[in-house]
Order: structure tokens, then C-alpha cells, then sequence
């Protein structure tokens, strides 16, 4: 089974635009992801997809490989199939640019996922954590997900899910965490077809894939993500670095 890693990588960003290119402890963001995907040794390759001539030669320039996207991208699955549409490999990594701090151990998680999928069950796999705090239950850009008892997903959403009309149901609240493994076949399925409407209301693009019947195997992390969507977070992890 060849299992590669795809970073997808844009420029612009509605919260923070140039994210990916802020320094963060002497190195880039986008460079310092790449180089802790590389570091877990996980993958056969580790590629960056992006839309900036920028990332792309701040990639090249310090040895690493990097695909130029040639369309415009509504999400990173779309600028990830593009890349990969012509390689040969089974399970595709995907890798989020603004996650400088990768741990290990749950790509280790998703990528077993496909391992012991012997009867080819699963499409997509991803991850997701217990929330308990009420505000971030609340907080729609907090992606809730709910599993059936095999573990795969029934539905995402900014709303809280299930609503809590007995709050003495023992219901727990997993929030997903945007880390996908994919079987190469659901990939190029989610690039070809169109967008339907709870994708659209939600803009949600895991909800495609649930809407055209694809089965997504959630694993349970207690590795929260690490991400940089704002200034702040980026203070945040330049002090993390330090310490």
C-alpha cells in the first residue's frame, strides 16, 4: 500500500492572509509543517499543493517538493485531487498547512484504519475528539460530528449535534479535527462531482462525501490540533517553540 502525505497550501486566508509565510521560530509556517510530516516517517512521499508562487519555491528552494495547482480551488480535497490525479498511490494524507506541531501517533491511528479495512468498508478516515466545555460545544466554528456504533460518521455540523433535549442522555460531543485519510478512488469521486446543498449550507466539504454515500471511519484522538488560524495563535506557537 503507497501512502502519501498532501499539504494543501494557499495563500490567502479570510482570517489571517500570508499565514502559511509568517515566521515562526526562524523558518516559515508552511516549512515547518512540511518538515514534521517528513520527520514522522509515515509517508512513501510528503507533497505541498498550492496556489502561491511563493509557498511553492519557499518549498523547492529548501529541498523539499511541491505541486503548483493549476485550477482554482473551493477546498483543499479539490486542490489535493489535482495533484495526485496522475500518481499511483492507494491512500492519500491530507495534511493541514497551518499545523506546524503534527503529532504522530494519530496519523499512525488513521493510517491502520486502512490497513485493517480488509473488506475495503471504508472511503475516507479522520479524527475527532471529546469537547465537554458548553462554549465550545456552542461555538459554530467548532465542526461537531456524530458516529454510528461502528464509528463511522453520520453527519458534521456547526449546530450542536444531537441536540440536547435530555441532558441526562450521557451524550458525548466530539469535535472533528480537518485531518482526512483517503482511499485515492473517494478522492477523485469527491473532485468530479458537484456540490450539493448541505455542503453548501454548512460549507462543510466532508458533507459531499456523506451526501454521495461514502463511509468515513472517525477515529477517537486525545491529540488536539494545533492550528494557526489568527495572529494570536501565532504567538501562541512561537511560544511554544521556546519553551
Amino acid at each position: 500500500m503507497k501512502i502519501i502525505a498532501v499539504i494543501p497550501a494557499r495563500y490567502a486566508s479570510t482570517r489571517f492572509p500570508a499565514k502559511l509565510m509568517q515566521d515562526l521560530g526562524g523558518k516559515t509556517v508552511i516549512l515547518r509543517t512540511y518538515e514534521a510530516a517528513i520527520s514522522t516517517e509515515l509517508f512513501d512521499d510528503v507533497f505541498v499543493a498550492t496556489d502561491s508562487e511563493l509557498i511553492f519555491n519557499e518549498i523547492i528552494s529548501n529541498g523539499g517538493k511541491a505541486i503548483m495547482s493549476v485550477k482554482e480551488h473551493e477546498s483543499g480535497s479539490d486542490r489535493i485531487a489535482e495533484a495526485v490525479e496522475n500518481m499511483e498511490v492507494d491512500v492519500v494524507i491530507n495534511v493541514q498547512g497551518d499545523e506546524p506541531f503534527i503529532n504522530k501517533k494519530p496519523l499512525e491511528e488513521l493510517i491502520e484504519v486502512f490497513k485493517n479495512d480488509t473488506k475495503n468498508q471504508v472511503d475516507l478516515g479522520s479524527l475527532m475528539f471529546q469537547i465537554t466545555d458548553k462554549e465550545e460545544v456552542n461555538n459554530p466554528n467548532n465542526v461537531k460530528v456524530i458516529t454510528d456504533q461502528q464509528g463511522f460518521a453520520l453527519y458534521f455540523s456547526r449546530s450542536v449535534i444531537p441536540f440536547p433535549r435530555d441532558e441526562n442522555a450521557g451524550v458525548r460531543y466530539m469535535k472533528h479535527i480537518g485531518i482526512y485519510a483517503f482511499r485515492k478512488a473517494a478522492l477523485m469521486d469527491f473532485y468530479r462531482l458537484p456540490m450539493l446543498s448541505l455542503e453548501a449550507s454548512e460549507k462543510l466539504e466532508q458533507l459531499r462525501y456523506l451526501e454521495y454515500g461514502k463511509r468515513i471511519k472517525m477515529v477517537e484522538t486525545s491529540h488536539g490540533s494545533i492550528g494557526i488560524d489568527t495572529p494570536e495563535d501565532l504567538e501562541k506557537a512561537r511560544k511554544l517553540l521556546k519553551n
